[in-house]
């Protein structure tokens, strides 16, 4: 899903308009960024938490060189650990796959199914 099809999708949702959405979901983005970039962790009750960890320096091993020392410094990654909502509903995904043994149907079929459900039905 591109920023577009979800400044799209909420937008109809809410009845806001497009250009306001775009400016909250950037703006949100935005201050993700910052506190990430500030060392804070960011918690998103039931969708997750973004955390930064540090990493120390340390030295590795050039597999192809095994004799070569590599020196590997500090740093820091953003990690992020899914909360249980967001858990909850990807296991479910995993199991309409399981359940399909033979494998033909793919999860982009999976999606396009789903986005059936979701999508407004037209009065005839």
């Amino acid at each position: 899903m591109t920023k577009r099809d979800l400044v799209v999708k909420i937008a109809g949702e809410t009845g806001l308009i497009q250009q306001d959405v775009l400016n909250v979901i950037q703006k949100t983005l935005e201050q993700i960024s910052d506190a990430l970039a500030t060392g804070e962790n960011v918690e998103l009750r039931n969708f997750g938490v973004f955390e930064v960890k540090h990493s120390k320096a340390r030295i590795g091993r050039n597999p192809n060189a095994p004799a070569i020392d590599v020196k590997i410094p500090p740093r820091a990654v953003v990690k992020f650990k899914p909360g249980k909502g967001m858990r909850q509903r990807v296991v479910r995904l995993t199991k309409k796959l399981e359940k399909n043994s033979d494998g033909s149907e793919s999860a982009a079929r999976l999606r396009e199914h789903a986005a059936e459900k979701t999508a407004p039905q037209a009065n005839l």
